[in-house]
Protein backbone atom coordinates (compact mmCIF):
# COMPACT_ATOMS: atom_id res chain seq x y z
CA UNK A 1 0.00 0.00 0.00
CA UNK A 2 3.12 2.37 0.56
CA UNK A 3 4.25 1.85 -3.01
CA UNK A 4 0.57 3.30 -4.23
CA UNK A 5 1.23 6.76 -4.00
CA UNK A 6 4.54 6.64 -5.36
CA UNK A 7 3.48 4.71 -8.29
CA UNK A 8 0.55 7.60 -8.86
CA UNK A 9 3.06 10.53 -8.27
CA UNK A 10 5.24 8.77 -10.90
CA UNK A 11 2.68 8.31 -13.26
CA UNK A 12 1.42 12.04 -13.48
CA UNK A 13 5.36 13.13 -13.61
CA UNK A 14 5.91 11.92 -17.46
CA UNK A 15 3.07 14.03 -18.86
CA UNK A 16 3.59 16.52 -16.48
CA UNK A 17 7.53 17.33 -18.03
CA UNK A 18 6.50 16.60 -21.12
CA UNK A 19 3.98 19.39 -21.08
CA UNK A 20 5.93 22.13 -19.55
CA UNK A 21 8.74 21.02 -21.93
CA UNK A 22 5.70 21.47 -25.13
CA UNK A 23 4.74 24.52 -23.11
CA UNK A 24 7.95 26.84 -23.26
CA UNK A 25 8.82 25.90 -26.68
CA UNK A 26 5.62 26.29 -28.45
CA UNK A 27 5.53 29.88 -26.17
CA UNK A 28 8.80 30.61 -27.39
CA UNK A 29 8.19 29.86 -31.07
CA UNK A 30 5.26 31.92 -31.70
CA UNK A 31 7.14 34.67 -32.97
CA UNK A 32 7.25 32.95 -35.73
CA UNK A 33 3.61 32.91 -37.50
CA UNK A 34 2.92 36.89 -36.18
CA UNK A 35 6.27 38.54 -37.79
CA UNK A 36 3.50 39.88 -40.18
CA UNK A 37 0.65 40.58 -37.32
CA UNK A 38 3.41 42.45 -35.13
CA UNK A 39 4.74 44.74 -37.96
CA UNK A 40 0.60 45.40 -38.89
CA UNK A 41 -0.40 46.08 -35.72
CA UNK A 42 2.31 47.88 -33.62
CA UNK A 43 3.24 49.64 -37.40
CA UNK A 44 6.70 48.69 -36.81
CA UNK A 45 8.80 47.03 -39.85
CA UNK A 46 8.94 43.65 -40.80
CA UNK A 47 12.81 43.60 -39.77
CA UNK A 48 12.09 44.98 -36.01
CA UNK A 49 8.65 42.57 -35.89
CA UNK A 50 11.25 39.53 -36.39
CA UNK A 51 13.20 40.90 -33.09
CA UNK A 52 10.04 38.79 -31.71
CA UNK A 53 11.61 35.88 -32.34
CA UNK A 54 15.04 36.69 -32.54
CA UNK A 55 15.27 38.21 -29.10
CA UNK A 56 13.34 34.94 -27.20
CA UNK A 57 16.16 32.67 -28.95
CA UNK A 58 18.98 34.86 -27.47
CA UNK A 59 17.44 34.59 -24.37
CA UNK A 60 16.74 31.15 -24.19
CA UNK A 61 20.53 30.37 -25.67
CA UNK A 62 21.72 32.47 -22.67
CA UNK A 63 19.83 31.37 -20.28
CA UNK A 64 20.17 27.59 -20.83
CA UNK A 65 23.54 26.94 -19.79
CA UNK A 66 23.03 28.79 -16.47
CA UNK A 67 19.49 26.99 -15.55
CA UNK A 68 21.24 24.02 -16.68
CA UNK A 69 24.32 24.41 -13.76
CA UNK A 70 21.55 25.70 -11.46
CA UNK A 71 19.40 22.35 -12.49
CA UNK A 72 22.33 20.36 -10.61
CA UNK A 73 21.98 21.39 -7.75
CA UNK A 74 19.65 21.57 -4.52
CA UNK A 75 17.32 24.11 -5.53
CA UNK A 76 16.41 22.32 -8.96
CA UNK A 77 12.69 22.47 -7.85
CA UNK A 78 13.07 26.77 -6.87
CA UNK A 79 15.04 27.46 -10.17
CA UNK A 80 11.85 25.53 -12.15
CA UNK A 81 9.35 27.37 -10.49
CA UNK A 82 11.12 30.96 -10.70
CA UNK A 83 11.75 30.29 -14.28
CA UNK A 84 7.93 29.14 -15.36
CA UNK A 85 7.12 32.36 -13.09
CA UNK A 86 9.25 34.52 -15.31
CA UNK A 87 7.63 33.46 -18.75
CA UNK A 88 4.23 33.55 -17.36
CA UNK A 89 5.14 37.38 -16.75
CA UNK A 90 6.37 37.50 -20.12
CA UNK A 91 3.68 36.30 -21.44
CA UNK A 92 1.35 39.00 -19.57
CA UNK A 93 3.19 41.73 -21.14
CA UNK A 94 2.72 40.02 -24.82
CA UNK A 95 -0.85 40.83 -23.90
CA UNK A 96 -1.34 44.59 -22.00
CA UNK A 97 -1.65 47.12 -24.02
CA UNK A 98 2.03 48.34 -24.08
CA UNK A 99 4.26 49.73 -26.63
CA UNK A 100 6.23 47.35 -29.03
CA UNK A 101 9.62 47.89 -26.62
CA UNK A 102 7.64 46.40 -23.80
CA UNK A 103 6.22 43.19 -26.31
CA UNK A 104 10.16 42.34 -26.62
CA UNK A 105 10.90 42.18 -23.37
CA UNK A 106 8.08 39.94 -22.87
CA UNK A 107 9.47 37.87 -25.38
CA UNK A 108 12.80 38.01 -23.94
CA UNK A 109 11.29 36.58 -20.91
CA UNK A 110 9.27 33.99 -22.55
CA UNK A 111 12.63 32.73 -24.30
CA UNK A 112 14.23 32.05 -21.27
CA UNK A 113 11.88 29.09 -21.01
CA UNK A 114 13.35 26.86 -23.15
CA UNK A 115 16.43 26.62 -20.80
CA UNK A 116 13.81 24.00 -18.55
CA UNK A 117 14.07 21.53 -21.82
CA UNK A 118 17.03 19.98 -20.07
CA UNK A 119 15.71 20.02 -16.31
CA UNK A 120 12.75 18.38 -17.61
CA UNK A 121 15.48 15.98 -18.31
CA UNK A 122 17.48 15.41 -15.48
CA UNK A 123 14.16 15.53 -13.24
CA UNK A 124 13.03 12.43 -15.14
CA UNK A 125 16.28 10.28 -15.23
CA UNK A 126 16.69 11.06 -11.14
CA UNK A 127 13.31 10.20 -10.03
CA UNK A 128 11.75 7.58 -12.81
CA UNK A 129 12.23 4.24 -12.98
CA UNK A 130 15.64 3.23 -14.73
CA UNK A 131 13.20 1.73 -17.55
CA UNK A 132 11.01 4.53 -17.95
CA UNK A 133 13.99 7.38 -17.90
CA UNK A 134 15.39 6.45 -20.56
CA UNK A 135 12.07 6.57 -23.46
CA UNK A 136 10.88 9.28 -21.69
CA UNK A 137 13.79 11.32 -21.61
CA UNK A 138 13.20 10.90 -25.51
CA UNK A 139 10.09 11.51 -25.68
CA UNK A 140 11.31 15.32 -23.91
CA UNK A 141 13.87 15.89 -26.51
CA UNK A 142 11.39 15.25 -29.26
CA UNK A 143 8.68 17.32 -28.03
CA UNK A 144 10.91 20.21 -27.43
CA UNK A 145 11.33 20.01 -31.32
CA UNK A 146 7.94 19.32 -32.60
CA UNK A 147 6.29 22.08 -30.09
CA UNK A 148 6.59 24.53 -32.54
CA UNK A 149 4.47 23.17 -35.36
CA UNK A 150 1.43 22.31 -32.54
CA UNK A 151 1.81 26.11 -31.99
CA UNK A 152 1.72 27.16 -35.50
CA UNK A 153 -1.36 26.84 -36.40
CA UNK A 154 -2.87 27.77 -33.06
CA UNK A 155 -1.51 31.24 -33.59
CA UNK A 156 -2.68 31.81 -36.84
CA UNK A 157 -5.84 31.27 -36.16
CA UNK A 158 -6.44 33.00 -33.24
CA UNK A 159 -4.06 36.30 -35.15
CA UNK A 160 -6.41 36.00 -38.13
CA UNK A 161 -9.60 36.01 -36.47
CA UNK A 162 -8.63 37.78 -33.01
CA UNK A 163 -5.59 39.19 -33.40
CA UNK A 164 -1.67 39.38 -32.05
CA UNK A 165 -2.92 40.04 -28.58
CA UNK A 166 -4.79 36.52 -28.72
CA UNK A 167 -2.67 35.14 -30.04
CA UNK A 168 -0.17 36.03 -27.08
CA UNK A 169 -3.03 34.97 -24.48
CA UNK A 170 -3.08 31.72 -25.64
CA UNK A 171 0.53 31.73 -24.55
CA UNK A 172 -0.45 33.31 -20.74
CA UNK A 173 -3.12 30.85 -20.89
CA UNK A 174 -0.61 27.77 -21.29
CA UNK A 175 2.22 29.31 -19.45
CA UNK A 176 -0.11 29.51 -16.49
CA UNK A 177 -1.05 26.00 -16.64
CA UNK A 178 2.76 25.43 -16.89
CA UNK A 179 3.23 26.61 -13.88
CA UNK A 180 0.59 25.32 -11.87
CA UNK A 181 1.70 21.40 -13.55
CA UNK A 182 5.11 22.23 -12.11
CA UNK A 183 3.68 23.70 -8.51
CA UNK A 184 2.05 20.20 -8.48
CA UNK A 185 4.39 17.71 -9.90
CA UNK A 186 8.02 18.44 -9.67
CA UNK A 187 9.64 16.68 -6.85
CA UNK A 188 12.74 18.18 -4.98
CA UNK A 189 16.25 16.98 -6.45
CA UNK A 190 18.25 14.11 -4.43
CA UNK A 191 20.01 15.22 -1.68
CA UNK A 192 24.05 15.98 -1.69
CA UNK A 193 23.89 18.00 -4.85
CA UNK A 194 25.78 21.39 -4.88
CA UNK A 195 25.86 23.46 -8.05
CA UNK A 196 27.71 26.58 -7.59
CA UNK A 197 27.00 29.15 -11.15
CA UNK A 198 30.22 30.50 -12.27
CA UNK A 199 28.99 34.36 -13.08
CA UNK A 200 32.09 35.44 -14.80
CA UNK A 201 31.96 32.22 -17.42
CA UNK A 202 28.30 33.11 -17.59
CA UNK A 203 28.46 36.40 -18.92
CA UNK A 204 31.21 35.37 -21.07
CA UNK A 205 29.22 32.95 -22.60
CA UNK A 206 26.16 34.92 -22.91
CA UNK A 207 28.37 37.73 -24.91
CA UNK A 208 29.85 35.11 -27.19
CA UNK A 209 26.24 33.83 -27.89
CA UNK A 210 24.37 37.23 -28.44
CA UNK A 211 27.10 37.98 -30.78
CA UNK A 212 26.82 34.60 -32.35
CA UNK A 213 23.13 34.28 -33.05
CA UNK A 214 22.59 38.28 -33.54
CA UNK A 215 24.68 37.43 -36.38
CA UNK A 216 23.06 34.67 -37.65
CA UNK A 217 19.71 36.50 -37.13
CA UNK A 218 20.90 39.84 -39.06
CA UNK A 219 21.17 38.46 -42.62
CA UNK A 220 21.01 41.78 -44.39
CA UNK A 221 24.50 43.15 -42.04
CA UNK A 222 26.17 40.57 -44.00
CA UNK A 223 25.49 42.18 -47.42
CA UNK A 224 25.35 45.38 -46.64
CA UNK A 225 28.13 45.90 -43.70
CA UNK A 226 30.40 43.23 -44.45
CA UNK A 227 33.22 44.78 -42.48
CA UNK A 228 31.33 45.14 -39.42
CA UNK A 229 29.92 41.62 -39.69
CA UNK A 230 33.39 40.43 -39.52
CA UNK A 231 34.42 41.86 -36.60
CA UNK A 232 31.54 41.20 -34.77
CA UNK A 233 32.45 37.47 -35.54
CA UNK A 234 36.10 38.17 -34.75
CA UNK A 235 34.58 39.95 -31.02
CA UNK A 236 32.48 36.61 -30.72
CA UNK A 237 35.23 33.98 -31.51
CA UNK A 238 37.12 36.16 -29.02
CA UNK A 239 34.86 35.95 -26.16
CA UNK A 240 34.03 32.18 -26.58
CA UNK A 241 38.03 31.00 -26.55
CA UNK A 242 38.12 33.04 -23.38
CA UNK A 243 35.29 31.25 -21.94
CA UNK A 244 36.65 28.05 -22.65
CA UNK A 245 40.27 29.12 -20.88
CA UNK A 246 37.94 30.28 -17.97
CA UNK A 247 36.01 27.63 -18.11
CA UNK A 248 38.84 24.82 -18.29
CA UNK A 249 40.60 26.41 -15.09
CA UNK A 250 37.49 26.98 -13.28
CA UNK A 251 36.68 24.04 -10.65
CA UNK A 252 33.15 24.95 -10.70
CA UNK A 253 32.26 25.49 -14.08
CA UNK A 254 29.40 26.99 -15.61
CA UNK A 255 30.15 23.66 -18.32
CA UNK A 256 31.74 20.61 -17.72
CA UNK A 257 34.31 21.30 -21.09
CA UNK A 258 36.37 18.43 -19.98
CA UNK A 259 33.28 16.12 -20.11
CA UNK A 260 32.26 17.57 -23.33
CA UNK A 261 36.07 16.65 -24.84
CA UNK A 262 34.93 13.11 -24.44
CA UNK A 263 34.62 11.71 -28.13
CA UNK A 264 30.63 10.44 -27.87
CA UNK A 265 29.79 14.38 -26.28
CA UNK A 266 31.83 15.99 -28.64
CA UNK A 267 30.59 14.34 -31.81
CA UNK A 268 27.34 14.37 -30.55
CA UNK A 269 27.65 18.08 -30.08
CA UNK A 270 29.22 18.00 -33.77
CA UNK A 271 26.50 16.01 -35.27
CA UNK A 272 23.97 18.49 -33.25
CA UNK A 273 25.04 21.56 -34.47
CA UNK A 274 25.49 20.69 -38.20
CA UNK A 275 22.19 18.45 -38.06
CA UNK A 276 20.63 21.37 -36.83
CA UNK A 277 21.47 23.79 -39.51
CA UNK A 278 20.35 21.00 -42.11
CA UNK A 279 16.49 20.67 -39.88
CA UNK A 280 15.63 24.16 -39.34
CA UNK A 281 16.44 25.33 -43.19
CA UNK A 282 14.12 23.16 -44.57
CA UNK A 283 11.74 23.85 -41.67
CA UNK A 284 12.35 27.84 -43.01
CA UNK A 285 12.31 26.71 -46.64
CA UNK A 286 9.05 25.22 -46.90
CA UNK A 287 7.17 27.52 -44.30
CA UNK A 288 8.61 30.61 -46.83
CA UNK A 289 7.84 28.48 -49.93
CA UNK A 290 3.72 27.70 -49.33
CA UNK A 291 3.28 31.41 -48.10
CA UNK A 292 4.66 32.38 -51.29
CA UNK A 293 1.89 34.51 -53.73
CA UNK A 294 0.94 33.03 -57.08
CA UNK A 295 2.34 36.26 -58.52
CA UNK A 296 6.18 34.87 -57.75
CA UNK A 297 5.67 32.10 -60.70
CA UNK A 298 5.50 29.28 -57.32
CA UNK A 299 4.42 29.00 -54.29
CA UNK A 300 0.72 28.31 -52.98
CA UNK A 301 -0.39 31.81 -51.32
CA UNK A 302 -1.52 30.46 -47.94
CA UNK A 303 -2.19 32.34 -45.23
CA UNK A 304 -0.56 32.20 -41.68
CA UNK A 305 -3.45 29.97 -40.31
CA UNK A 306 -3.22 27.54 -43.27
CA UNK A 307 0.89 27.50 -44.03
CA UNK A 308 0.97 26.06 -40.32
CA UNK A 309 -1.22 23.13 -40.69
CA UNK A 310 1.58 22.30 -43.09
CA UNK A 311 3.83 21.38 -40.15
CA UNK A 312 0.75 19.02 -38.47
CA UNK A 313 2.96 16.11 -40.20
CA UNK A 314 5.98 17.45 -38.95
CA UNK A 315 4.78 17.40 -35.59
CA UNK A 316 3.05 14.33 -36.06
CA UNK A 317 5.55 12.08 -37.36
CA UNK A 318 7.97 13.33 -35.28
CA UNK A 319 5.93 12.46 -31.96
CA UNK A 320 5.86 9.06 -33.73
CA UNK A 321 9.56 8.87 -34.24
CA UNK A 322 9.92 9.70 -30.95
CA UNK A 323 7.90 6.46 -29.64
CA UNK A 324 9.68 4.17 -32.12
CA UNK A 325 13.05 5.50 -31.25
CA UNK A 326 13.49 3.48 -28.21
CA UNK A 327 12.41 0.24 -29.41
CA UNK A 328 14.64 0.96 -32.09
CA UNK A 329 17.74 1.05 -30.08
CA UNK A 330 17.42 -2.17 -28.88
CA UNK A 331 18.94 -3.49 -31.75
CA UNK A 332 20.54 -0.56 -33.41
CA UNK A 333 23.64 1.87 -31.48
CA UNK A 334 22.67 5.12 -31.02
CA UNK A 335 25.29 6.73 -33.75
CA UNK A 336 24.28 4.53 -36.17
CA UNK A 337 20.52 5.50 -35.50
CA UNK A 338 21.74 9.10 -35.59
CA UNK A 339 23.61 8.69 -38.83
CA UNK A 340 19.98 7.23 -40.26
CA UNK A 341 17.95 9.58 -39.09
CA UNK A 342 20.05 12.52 -40.70
CA UNK A 343 19.86 10.30 -43.76
CA UNK A 344 15.95 10.33 -43.01
CA UNK A 345 16.17 14.41 -42.80
CA UNK A 346 18.09 14.70 -46.17
CA UNK A 347 15.74 12.17 -47.73
CA UNK A 348 13.38 15.43 -47.22
CA UNK A 349 15.76 17.62 -48.49
CA UNK A 350 15.29 15.43 -51.54
CA UNK A 351 11.88 15.40 -52.08
CA UNK A 352 11.04 19.30 -51.77
CA UNK A 353 14.31 20.11 -54.14
CA UNK A 354 12.83 17.69 -57.16
CA UNK A 355 9.09 18.08 -56.36
CA UNK A 356 7.27 20.80 -54.74
CA UNK A 357 4.83 21.91 -57.70
CA UNK A 358 1.17 20.63 -55.35
CA UNK A 359 0.40 20.98 -51.79
CA UNK A 360 0.71 17.34 -51.22
CA UNK A 361 4.28 16.83 -52.42
CA UNK A 362 4.86 19.35 -49.67
CA UNK A 363 3.10 17.17 -47.19
CA UNK A 364 5.21 14.44 -47.92
CA UNK A 365 8.39 16.53 -47.42
CA UNK A 366 8.07 18.19 -44.46
CA UNK A 367 6.46 14.59 -42.80
CA UNK A 368 9.37 13.21 -44.03
CA UNK A 369 11.36 15.86 -42.44
CA UNK A 370 9.38 15.28 -39.12
CA UNK A 371 10.02 11.97 -39.04
CA UNK A 372 13.56 12.14 -39.28
CA UNK A 373 13.81 15.05 -36.90
CA UNK A 374 11.72 13.06 -34.62
CA UNK A 375 13.86 10.30 -34.53
CA UNK A 376 17.34 12.54 -34.44
CA UNK A 377 15.84 14.57 -31.50
CA UNK A 378 14.77 10.38 -29.11
CA UNK A 379 18.54 9.42 -30.53
CA UNK A 380 20.59 12.03 -29.06
CA UNK A 381 19.91 12.17 -25.13
CA UNK A 382 21.34 8.34 -25.36
CA UNK A 383 24.48 9.58 -27.00
CA UNK A 384 25.48 12.11 -24.41
CA UNK A 385 23.98 10.84 -20.99
CA UNK A 386 25.46 7.82 -21.68
CA UNK A 387 28.85 8.31 -20.54
CA UNK A 388 27.51 11.24 -18.09
CA UNK A 389 26.85 11.32 -14.54
CA UNK A 390 23.08 11.58 -13.13
CA UNK A 391 23.90 14.76 -11.09
CA UNK A 392 25.10 16.31 -14.37
CA UNK A 393 22.31 15.51 -16.87
CA UNK A 394 20.96 19.14 -16.88
CA UNK A 395 24.06 20.61 -17.51
CA UNK A 396 25.33 18.49 -20.24
CA UNK A 397 21.49 18.48 -21.88
CA UNK A 398 21.85 22.44 -21.67
CA UNK A 399 24.89 22.91 -23.71
CA UNK A 400 23.74 20.69 -26.45
CA UNK A 401 20.48 22.78 -26.25
CA UNK A 402 22.98 25.50 -27.00
CA UNK A 403 25.20 23.99 -29.90
CA UNK A 404 20.72 23.31 -31.13
CA UNK A 405 19.59 27.15 -31.04
CA UNK A 406 23.23 28.06 -32.70
CA UNK A 407 22.63 25.71 -34.82
CA UNK A 408 18.98 26.24 -35.62
CA UNK A 409 19.93 30.05 -36.34
CA UNK A 410 22.42 30.15 -38.63
CA UNK A 411 19.91 27.39 -40.44
CA UNK A 412 18.15 30.11 -40.71
CA UNK A 413 20.25 32.58 -41.79
CA UNK A 414 21.62 30.76 -44.47
CA UNK A 415 18.20 29.65 -46.17
CA UNK A 416 17.93 33.44 -46.23
CA UNK A 417 21.27 34.32 -47.57
CA UNK A 418 21.03 31.73 -50.19
CA UNK A 419 17.43 32.73 -50.98
CA UNK A 420 18.33 36.55 -50.69
CA UNK A 421 21.33 35.71 -53.18
CA UNK A 422 18.39 34.42 -55.60
CA UNK A 423 16.53 37.41 -55.68
CA UNK A 424 16.87 39.27 -59.18
CA UNK A 425 16.98 43.56 -58.55
CA UNK A 426 14.11 45.02 -57.78
CA UNK A 427 11.88 41.72 -57.54
CA UNK A 428 10.32 41.29 -54.01
CA UNK A 429 10.90 37.05 -54.09
CA UNK A 430 13.53 35.18 -54.86
CA UNK A 431 13.66 32.70 -57.85
CA UNK A 432 12.55 28.88 -57.45
CA UNK A 433 15.75 28.23 -58.48
CA UNK A 434 17.16 30.01 -55.22
CA UNK A 435 14.86 26.94 -53.22
CA UNK A 436 16.70 24.37 -55.28
CA UNK A 437 20.47 25.82 -54.25
CA UNK A 438 19.22 26.07 -50.88
CA UNK A 439 18.20 22.10 -50.29
CA UNK A 440 21.41 21.31 -52.01
CA UNK A 441 23.08 23.12 -49.23
CA UNK A 442 20.72 20.96 -46.49
CA UNK A 443 21.92 17.75 -48.48
CA UNK A 444 25.34 18.58 -47.92
CA UNK A 445 24.92 19.57 -44.25
CA UNK A 446 22.69 16.39 -43.72
CA UNK A 447 25.70 14.13 -45.56
CA UNK A 448 28.08 15.94 -43.35
CA UNK A 449 26.00 14.74 -40.07
CA UNK A 450 25.24 11.31 -40.61
CA UNK A 451 29.39 11.07 -41.57
CA UNK A 452 29.69 12.50 -37.90
CA UNK A 453 27.33 9.52 -36.41
CA UNK A 454 29.40 7.03 -38.48
CA UNK A 455 32.44 8.44 -36.77
CA UNK A 456 30.94 8.04 -33.36
CA UNK A 457 30.27 4.62 -33.98
CA UNK A 458 33.46 3.62 -34.79
CA UNK A 459 34.82 5.65 -32.30
CA UNK A 460 32.60 4.22 -29.40
CA UNK A 461 34.18 3.10 -26.01
CA UNK A 462 33.92 0.08 -25.53
CA UNK A 463 32.64 0.28 -21.97
CA UNK A 464 29.30 2.25 -22.92
CA UNK A 465 26.44 0.11 -23.84
CA UNK A 466 24.32 1.98 -26.22
CA UNK A 467 21.45 0.07 -25.74
CA UNK A 468 21.16 0.36 -21.72
CA UNK A 469 19.12 3.43 -20.04
CA UNK A 470 21.26 5.92 -18.66
CA UNK A 471 21.68 5.24 -15.24
CA UNK A 472 25.54 6.42 -13.73
CA UNK A 473 28.71 7.29 -14.44
CA UNK A 474 30.33 5.23 -17.16
CA UNK A 475 32.54 3.34 -15.05
CA UNK A 476 28.98 2.42 -12.72
CA UNK A 477 27.79 0.71 -16.14
CA UNK A 478 30.99 -1.41 -17.08
CA UNK A 479 29.90 -5.04 -16.39
CA UNK A 480 31.09 -6.22 -12.92
CA UNK A 481 33.40 -8.55 -14.56
CA UNK A 482 35.30 -6.01 -16.77
CA UNK A 483 35.74 -3.33 -13.91
CA UNK A 484 37.11 -6.41 -11.64
CA UNK A 485 39.74 -6.70 -14.68
CA UNK A 486 40.24 -3.29 -14.70
CA UNK A 487 41.22 -3.56 -10.96
CA UNK A 488 43.42 -6.10 -10.93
Amino acid sequence: MSTTPEHSQTRLLVPSLMFIALVVVAVASLGTPLITSVATTFHVSLDSAQWTLTIALLSGAVATPVLGRLGAGPHRRATILTTLAVVVAGSALTVLPLPFAWLLVGRAAQGVGLGLTALMMGVARDHLPEGRSAPTIALISVVSIIGAGVGYPLAGLLAEYGGVRAAYGLGLFVTALAFLTAWRSIPKAPEGRSAHVDVAGALLLAGGLFLVLFLASQTNLWSHHLAVAVALAIVAALLLCIWTIVELRNKTPLVGIRAVRHPAVAGANIAMFVGGIGMYLLLTLITRYAQTPHSAGYGFGLTTFVAGLVLVPFSVLGFVAGKLTPRVRERVDAPVLLAGSAVVVGGGFVLFAAARSNLAELFVAVGVLGFGVGSFSATMPGVILAVTPKSETSSAMSFNYVVRSVGYSLGSAIGGLVLAAGTDTGQLFPNDGAYTTAALVGIAAMAITAMAGLALARQRSPETNPTAAPTGPPEERRPEQERKGADK
